[in-house]
C-alpha cells in the first residue's frame, strides 16, 4: 500500500473513532435559572451560584450548562418562564425569590427545584417541613426570626430619638404580610409603631414618600421586595428628597447610595443553592435535603449617605459593620 493511500485511510479511520467518541460522550446536563430580578442587579448572586456549583464539582460550559430567565421585576412573567424551562427539559431548576420559587414549584412536580427564597417555605406551603422537604423542592431559606428585631434595633441605635417607624411593602408580594406582622410584634416590644406604606409601582413609590412626609416618620424600613431592589435608584432617590433615614433590605441599596442594609448574606446563600443543586446533579434527591438558612448576615453602612443626612453613626454600630462605603 502506497504511504499517501495508507495516510488517508488512517485519517478516516481517526475521523470515525472520533465522531463515535463524540457520540458516546454525554451531554451536558442543563440547569434552569429562574429569578425575578435583572442579570444587571444580580450578577453577584449568578457568580456565587456559579461557584457553589464549582465547588460541587461542576462549571458552567464544561460538564454543565445553564439556562437563564429574568422576569425583570414583573412578577407575572414568572410562570411562563418556569414553563419554558420545563420545556427545555432542564434537570434541576434553581429558583430565587418566593414568587420565583412559586412559579417553579406549580410548573412541575418532576424536575428538581432549588429555591432561595426569603419567605418560610414550610408556612407558605412551598415545603413540608425544613428538615424533610418532601416532594420535588429543597434549597435555602433567608428566613430569620430575630430580622426584624433587629432592624429596628438598628434604627434607634442609630436615631435613639426615633419613635414612628414606616415600613414599605409591596401588596403584590405574598410574602409582605408576613414581613408586617413580624415588624408589628418586634415594634411593640420595643416601644415603637410601625406606619405600613404600600406601593407596587413607580407613581405608588411617589405617594408612599409624600405620605412619610406628613405622617411625621422617623425612618423608613424598606421590606425585601424584588420590585423594590429593581427599582432602586428611584427609591433611593426618594428617601435623600424627603430626608428620610433608611434601613434596606440587602447590600445593592447602600451600595447605591442608600444609607444601611442589614439581612442575610445573598452571595452565601445563593452558593448554597448552587451546591445543593450539584448534589441534586450528582444524585440526591430533593426531599432528602434539609432546607438551609441563613448563618451570616451583613450590617453595611454608607457613611457619604449618613453625612448627607446629618447624622453621625455611633462608634459601636460602625465596629460591627461588615462593610462601610465611605
Amino acid at each position: 500500500m502506497r504511504r499517501r493511500e495508507f495516510m488517508t485511510l488512517l485519517g478516516g479511520a481517526a475521523a470515525a473513532w472520533s465522531v463515535a467518541a463524540r457520540a458516546q460522550q454525554p451531554e451536558k446536563p442543563i440547569v434552569g435559572f429562574l429569578h425575578y430580578g435583572s442579570p444587571d442587579t444580580y450578577a453577584h448572586i449568578v457568580s456565587a451560584f456559579r461557584q457553589g456549583l464549582r465547588d460541587s464539582g461542576f462549571i458552567e460550559g464544561q460538564n454543565v450548562a445553564i439556562e437563564y430567565r429574568w422576569a425583570n421585576g414583573e412578577y407575572d412573567r414568572l410562570p411562563s418562564l418556569a414553563a419554558d424551562l420545563v420545556r427545555h427539559q432542564v434537570v434541576a431548576i434553581a429558583a430565587g425569590g418566593f414568587v420565583g420559587a412559586q412559579a417553579a414549584k406549580a410548573a412541575t412536580t418532576l424536575i428538581p427545584v432549588v429555591i432561595a427564597s426569603g419567605v418560610d417555605p414550610v408556612a407558605s406551603g412551598v415545603v413540608a417541613s425544613l428538615n424533610r422537604p418532601g416532594g420535588n423542592v429543597t434549597g435555602v431559606s433567608f428566613i430569620s426570626l430575630d430580622l426584624a428585631a433587629k432592624r429596628l434595633e438598628l434604627v434607634r441605635e442609630l436615631l435613639p430619638q426615633v419613635r414612628v417607624i414606616a415600613l414599605l411593602i409591596n401588596p403584590d408580594n405574598p410574602s409582605s404580610g408576613t414581613e408586617l406582622t413580624d415588624a408589628e410584634v418586634a415594634a411593640r416590644i420595643l416601644g415603637l409603631q410601625i406606619r405600613k406604606l404600600t406601593a407596587s409601582n413607580e407613581r405608588n413609590l411617589d405617594e408612599a414618600f409624600a405620605t412619610m412626609q406628613t405622617a411625621r416618620v422617623d425612618a423608613l424600613i424598606v421590606s425585601f421586595d424584588g420590585y423594590y431592589i429593581h427599582r432602586r435608584d428611584q427609591i433611593i432617590a426618594l428617601a435623600a428628597r424627603y430626608a428620610v433615614p433608611a434601613v434596606y433590605s440587602w447590600r445593592e441599596y447602600p451600595a447605591a447610595g442608600g444609607l444601611m442594609s442589614y439581612a442575610p448574606s445573598l452571595a452565601d446563600g445563593y452558593r448554597q443553592a448552587g451546591m445543593y443543586t450539584g448534589r441534586i446533579l450528582k444524585g440526591a434527591k430533593p426531599a432528602d435535603l434539609p432546607v438551609q438558612l441563613p448563618t451570616k448576615f451583613d450590617l453595611v453602612i454608607n457613611l457619604k449617605t449618613a453625612k448627607a443626612l446629618g447624622l453621625e453613626v455611633p462608634s459601636t454600630l460602625l465596629a460591627r459593620a461588615d462593610e462601610v462605603i465611605e
